[in-house]
């Protein structure tokens, strides 16, 4: 019989004031075992005893079967040759001469399994102690760069006591990228951790994973620079490194959201850059006592400090100029000034651009280029070309990828032809295209102007045979002409 709240309620305080278990049984109409039951409280009618008993032929014997079956299983360490509950039903039948069910012992092996199982989902607290660990990550995020959708690669940090952040893009996610971020991350930090927590990417990894990971040379050597030591994840294992997971969503959600509409991958990241440091001066993580900014001078201290040379993050590759006065560099070419050329010079190829020295010198350096075949020419490293070739200049490819068509219709109408063209061009160069262009613009209409007009405006003087000298560039010595004076018959004062 289920016993109602009133009526349990009516039971317990009539025992309490002294009626006997008879009286109350009578007068409520419930058996006396019922009364007895409930009477003093050690039971409650709400709660019901589960039901737990395993089958009258699940005997000892036959589960203690089955744990010697996980048992060997797990000394025998074979992935693919594990008792499975039909397995260990036949055995039974032909060991033990079991004469219960099948679907009996599928049931127990199941619970038995579970009873021996950790579940999957299960994490495990975890604690840093200030300046051990950096975990790193990439993510994706899309943006619009000059209009132009565009799909970049986020590299994100996470100082794991402090849980302070470091988020940039990059347009790839390969090694030398990998490396740059890290610097900049040190850089941002104000010093390096003990340990840095990744997974087995290959940008890292050689072969192996987790505890086995080999690391790429390169990366071994960059670490070795930075003296901090690598630790891989397991594969699969985003719970390793859950700080920095949380934050790729978190920076993609909160900081480049609405879509950015920008002009350069240097304009985002320096957006970025404040991002973190507001991030680093406002928020506070729920459960913590203190905010993010003051647990991160706590770990300052304990930071590395950062080495006075600078590792050479890049791909590096020494490559001939061509007859064009351009280098290739990963399927694709950048030019350089023509007195480079058939010279051999060395080419950097950092995450988001690429720097060409000649004798440690840098001579040229472009946005890099993830493309195949494409070519990035220079107006001003054609310029002296064009000087001597001017007949070219209305077919010269840096001409015509560099220059808007207002400034090509203008040129052919000058008066001077090919020749005033490359005039008006070494003004671009000299003073840009875009104040040549307003000079332009700020004349008549219908007045075609000359390049000597735009020189006029820019108080640059025409060009003349006339070689001008000023006292201090030639010595004048004086001269005694006295002797000849008096040979001639000079007036001498």
């Amino acid at each position: 019989m289920k016993v109602e709240v009133d009526i349990y309620k009516n039971l317990r305080q009539s025992y309490i004031d002294g009626e006997s278990q008879r009286q109350i049984a009578k007068r409520l109409g419930i058996s006396r075992q019922t009364v007895k039951k409930y009477c003093e409280g050690k039971a409650h009618p709400d709660v019901r005893k589960s039901y737990e008993r395993l089958p009258d032929t699940i005997t000892p014997e036959v589960k203690r079967f089955i744990l010697d079956c996980f048992r060997t299983d797990k000394e025998e360490h074979l992935k693919k040759q594990k008792h499975s509950a039909k397995r260990i039903y036949d055995r039974l039948v032909a060991e033990k001469n079991f004469l219960g069910a099948e679907s009996t012992i599928r049931k127990a092996v199941k619970e038995f399994k579970e009873d021996q199982t950790i579940p999957p989902q299960a994490i495990m607290p975890l604690s840093y102690e200030p300046g051990e660990a950096i975990q790193i990550d990439w993510g994706e995020v899309t943006v619009y760069i000059n209009g132009e959708k565009t799909k970049l690669h986020t590299f994100c940090g996470r100082l794991c006591y402090s849980c302070d952040i470091f988020v940039q893009v990059f347009k790839s996610a390969n090694e030398e990228a990998f490396l740059e971020a890290q610097q900049l991350m040190f850089n941002f930090f104000g010093g390096i951790s003990k340990r840095i927590i990744f997974d087995n990417a290959k940008v890292a990894v050689k072969e192996g994973f987790g505890i086995y990971a080999k690391p790429q040379n390169k990366y071994r050597s960059f670490s070795a620079h930075y003296a901090f030591d690598l630790d891989f994840c397991n594969p699969a294992k985003g719970n390793e490194k859950g700080l920095v997971e949380n934050l790729v969503g978190y920076s993609r959600r909160n900081f480049l959201v609405p879509v950015p509409r920008i002009a350069s991958i240097d304009e985002l990241n320096q957006k970025l850059w404040i991002d973190c440091l507001n991030y680093r001066a406002t928020h506070k993580i729920q459960n913590r006592h203190n905010s993010v900014n003051i647990m991160y001078q706590e770990e300052l201290s304990c930071l590395n400090t950062i080495p006075i040379f600078k590792f050479d993050t890049s791909k590096t590759v020494v490559a001939g100029v061509d007859d064009y006065s351009t280098v290739r560099y990963e399927k694709n070419y950048y030019s350089v000034p023509v007195k480079y050329l058939r010279k051999d010079v060395t080419v950097k190829g950092y995450g988001n651009y690429i720097s060409i020295l000649y004798q440690n010198k840098e001579i040229a350096n472009y946005i890099r280029c993830y493309f195949t075949g494409k070519t990035e020419y220079r107006l001003e490293h054609y310029i002296d070309l064009l000087e001597r070739k001017p007949r070219s200049v209305f077919n010269s490819k840096p001409v015509k990828t560099n220059v808007t068509e207002s400034l090509l219709n203008w040129g052919k109408q000058l008066p001077g032809g090919n020749k005033e063209m490359v005039k008006l061009l070494r003004l671009c160069v000299d003073y840009g295209e875009e104040q040549i262009l307003n000079i332009k613009n700020s004349i008549p209409s219908h007045i075609v102007p000359t390049v000597d007009m735009v020189r006029t405006h820019l108080n640059v003087p025409t060009e003349s045979p006339v070689i001008y000298l000023s006292n201090k560039e030639v010595t004048v010595e004086p001269v005694d002409l006295t002797e000849y004076d008096k040979k001639y018959g000079m007036a001498v004062k």
